[in-house]
């Protein structure tokens, strides 16, 4: 029998016996990428001195985002190794990674890095929107290894999360036009992710309400 190439539809039975990505190992494979990143546009003077190759790329931003676009495709490997699988959501954002990324290192233009969390954030919350529209709470495909919610949970999980995705897209077009790359950088490592997390255990109420595991314990 083929294994599937991604994560599982939520509808699916849990029979097959292979478990996910540790939890902690998949944030550290999500958020590896966003810390090499950010390493690598604040030291790129330093990187460029220690490795000349890195200097064919161009400045610190340019070899922050080669070096982004490495470590991106890395994460995906690794997850890939461990689960066979490939998680949707880091997939489409990968893809975009190493699109848009070819494009600013091609065109020396950080614009096309710039926006590719607006796009990413806009292309989640437009189809997570969309799937509910069609009766779909696609955000099981992310969540569903970590938790067992009934219909209701995932259809009001699902709704918060794609307007919280439309808002990180706005609020990433605020801070790229309004304030400097290295700011820009900054903030989409160590701002995006605390609200990112603070918006999360804000579900939890929600999540706990929704539990199948809770429902069937009280049984």
């Amino acid at each position: 029998m083929n294994e599937p190439l991604f994560e599982r539809d939520p509808s699916e039975t849990r029979n097959s016996g292979k478990e996910g990505v540790n939890p902690l190992l998949k944030l550290a494979l999500e958020l590896g990428p966003l810390l090499v990143f950010f390493f690598a546009n604040s030291r790129g003077e330093w990187l460029a001195e220690k490795f000349p190759v890195l200097a064919e790329f161009g400045g610190p931003i340019f070899i922050a985002t080669g070096l982004f676009m490495a470590a991106t495709a890395l994460a995906l490997g690794i997850s890939w190794l461990l689960t066979r699988t490939l998680p949707v959501m880091p997939l489409v954002s990968g893809v975009v990674v190493l699109v848009f990324g070819a494009l600013t290192l091609y065109l020396q233009d950080e614009l096309f890095i710039k926006m590719k969390p607006t796009i990413v954030n806009t292309l989640f919350g437009v189809t997570l929107l969309g799937g509910l529209a069609f009766g779909k709470s696609l955000l099981g495909y992310v969540f569903d290894s970590a938790f067992r919610l009934d219909a209701e949970g995932w259809r009001k999980l699902t709704l918060r999360w794609g307007v919280f995705f439309l808002f990180l897209a706005v609020v990433n077009e605020i801070v790229w036009r309004m304030f400097s790359t290295d700011f820009w950088v900054a903030f989409k490592v160590w701002g995006i992710m605390p609200i990112t997390i603070v918006f999360t255990m804000s579900q939890m109420p929600l999540i706990m309400r929704h539990s199948l595991d809770e429902a069937s314990g009280k049984k």
